[in-house]
C-alpha cells in the first residue's frame, strides 16, 4: 500500500481575463502553495510560475503510510508572453492558494481615444 512517490508535478488550473485598466490577470489555483515556495519569472518571451506545497515542511513523518492519497505537489506553468507586456510592471500575490499575477500592457499598444476638435 505504501507508495515511494512523494511528489507530482502538475499544471495549475488558471484562469485568465483582461480587465478594464489594460492589466492582464493570471489567476493560477496553487492549492497549499505559500509565498515562500513561489518563484515566477520572466525569461525571454517566456512567464514562467512555479510553486511547491510541502504538506510536512521539511518534517519527517514518523511510521508508515497506509494510505497515501494526498501528497506534496510541484505546481509548473508557463506562458508565452509578447512585446506589449511591460516587464517592468508586473506584480504577483498569493492568498489561500490562489496566486495572482498582474502583467501591465505598455501605454503605447492600449486603445486610446482620438479627441475630434
Amino acid at each position: 500500500m505504501n507508495s515511494k512517490k512523494t511528489t507530482q508535478t502538475q499544471r495549475a488550473l488558471c484562469n485568465i481575463y483582461h480587465n478594464e485598466n489594460g492589466k492582464v490577470i493570471l489567476e493560477l489555483d496553487m492549492p497549499g502553495v505559500s509565498k515562500d515556495n513561489l518563484h515566477i519569472n520572466i525569461e525571454h518571451n517566456l512567464l514562467k510560475i512555479h510553486g511547491t506545497r510541502d504538506l510536512h515542511k521539511g518534517e519527517k513523518v514518523k511510521g508508515d503510510y497506509l494510505v497515501r492519497e494526498i501528497i506534496s505537489d510541484d505546481y509548473y506553468q508557463e506562458y508565452a508572453i509578447d512585446d506589449t507586456i511591460d516587464r517592468e510592471k508586473v506584480n504577483a500575490a498569493v492568498r489561500q492558494g490562489l496566486v495572482r499575477i498582474e502583467l501591465n500592457v505598455k501605454e503605447s499598444v492600449l486603445p486610446r481615444k482620438i479627441e475630434i476638435s
